[in-house]
């Protein structure tokens, strides 16, 4: 039986986070001829590059999936030639993963792009919607640091 009672904040932030993120993407996409590249990867090139180099390990235990599931991104990665792996001089059985030039600059081009087509379709709300919107951005970096 469907309610028309309004959902609770978490409810409808956790429906709107999905097709809030496609969205801001596809324009990104759009705009800038940029690859269709899965979120999954995005995330763990966003890791990799933010952290300076991360082990497979620690990208497994951080995205809390397998090893195996990292293993087959760094492969797409290193394929589309993103991610570069070099042995740890510590132990040459464990791999480092960074990330390349070239795609410091493909993230460096999402943000700037996506971050454009977010200001752009701002201009569409009210000025009240808009100083709320900039209100809530020390909200959701909190809200993500609880959630991490």
């Amino acid at each position: 039986m469907l309610h028309n009672r309004r959902m609770d904040t978490a409810t409808e932030f956790s429906r709107l986070l999905g097709p809030l993120r496609r969205a801001v993407m596809k324009k990104a996409r759009e705009a800038a001829s940029l690859p269709d590249l899965p979120d999954a990867q995005i995330s763990l090139l966003r890791l990799i590059a933010e952290s300076g180099g991360v082990t497979p390990g620690e990208a497994a235990a951080r995205f809390r999936v397998a090893p195996s599931t990292i293993s087959n991104l760094v492969r797409s990665l290193r394929k589309a030639e993103l991610v570069e792996r070099t042995a740890l001089a510590t132990d040459l059985r464990t791999v480092k993963l960074t990330a390349s030039t070239k795609a410091h600059d493909l993230l460096n081009c999402y943000d700037r792009v996506s971050a454009a087509a977010i200001k752009q379709a701002s201009k569409q709300l009210s000025a009240t919607q808009q100083s709320e919107l900039q209100r809530a951005i020390p909200v959701l970096r909190a809200l993500l640091g609880a959630l991490e």
